[in-house]
């Protein structure tokens, strides 16, 4: 059950920018009409990546991904936003917060429905471990 009381949840907006939004379709659900939660992951990963490449200026893959919460069901017809926010930058890796927002049957008011701390590291060519180059 999420923490009532934490800065998260007293959010009415998103954190972060929008990186990526989908609709929500019949193929993506379990025999109730609820979509999967590895759907939802996976939009999430797609949509860190995305962020990451950006702030590691090539190539990144996922290392780790914690404190995943699924706080609302997800619906056919329901439009899900992924937002991204630079949380850390260190010397090969970017670990981002990602929160999945979701308008139902893409109208009225976005509903939180996943959070997760996710972790890129920066690869070369052969797939090891680069350094992300500082920013100015």
């Amino acid at each position: 059950m999420p923490d009532s009381g934490s800065v998260m949840e007293d959010l009415q907006e998103p954190r972060g920018d929008l990186a990526s939004r989908v609709l929500a379709m019949p193929t993506d659900t379990n025999p109730k009409g609820d979509i999967f939660g590895g759907w939802i992951m996976s939009l999430m990963d797609m949509a860190g990546k995305m962020s990451a490449t950006t702030v590691a200026n090539g190539r990144v893959v996922t290392v780790a991904v914690d404190r995943i919460v699924f706080r609302e069901p997800v619906k056919v017809g329901d439009v899900v936003c992924c937002y991204t926010e630079t949380l850390r930058t260190g010397r090969s890796s970017v670990t981002l917060s990602i929160e999945v927002w979701a308008m139902r049957q893409g109208q009225g008011v976005r509903v939180k429905v996943t959070d997760a701390v996710f972790t890129f590291v920066a690869v070369d060519d052969d797939g090891r471990p680069r350094p992300i180059a500082p920013t100015a």
